[in-house]
């Protein structure tokens, strides 16, 4: 089976469906390949990093509800310290650590980044230090952000998430055809696998 998943650094709902679709995919327990996708919820440039409550005025019933689901999974959601960013460059990161087969474990450690400690992800040098942090070169990683390597990557992903009509993530689609969106729970997931494995299963047999 092949998951690809569109979603933004700087999404809790995001983060939080990446660590429901790594509980689903450990119960499902077949063989799976899942591919992490750029998304830009905001592509608008920040020119002054603030933390993401002067600008989410009116979202603090959100706010709460993510916060509140993230706990429950073990997550930590601190908006107070998170620090907006446009992530353009942080996905080219992203797209540079999948090509050393750490991608699950860059975008983890971004989003850890953004969400518990309070890292500005606008920021090239701590970028690479959050690559550092995973056991790669942080100094390879800041040469690669500061050329222009990886934008192509990353304009694909984007240009692919529009053809396909994605509008909000995180979207899962599965075999190029089966489409999940939202950060829905472990048990939902691990459902919707086993029956689009049937409804696989079946084709093939006909």
């Amino acid at each position: 089976m092949d998951i690809q998943v569109w979603s933004d650094v700087v999404c809790p709902w995001c983060y939080l469906g990446r660590h429901r679709l790594e509980a689903a995919l450990a119960m499902f327990g077949e063989d799976v390949t899942v591919t992490y996708r750029a998304y830009q919820l905001d592509p608008s440039p920040v020119p002054e990093p603030l933390p993401v409550t002067t600008v989410m005025t009116n979202a603090a019933e959100m706010v709460d509800r993510v916060t509140a689901a993230g706990a429950a999974d073990g997550l930590v959601l601190d908006f107070g310290r998170a620090i907006t960013a446009n992530t353009f460059t942080a996905h080219r990161l992203i797209a540079w650590a999948a090509l050393r087969d750490r991608q699950s474990a860059m975008l983890d450690a971004l989003q850890r980044a953004h969400f518990a400690d309070g890292v500005d992800l606008g920021s090239v040098p701590a970028l690479a230090a959050v690559a550092g942090s995973i056991g790669l070169d942080a100094a390879e990683a800041l040469s690669y952000l500061e050329s222009q390597a990886g934008t192509a990557a990353v304009r694909n992903d984007l240009d692919e998430a529009r053809e396909l009509g994605v509008a909000s993530v995180p979207t899962l689609v599965i075999d190029g055809k089966f489409v999940i969106q939202g950060a829905q729970d472990p048990a939902t997931l691990l459902s919707a696998f086993q029956e689009i494995r049937r409804r696989e299963t079946v084709e093939a047999g006909r």
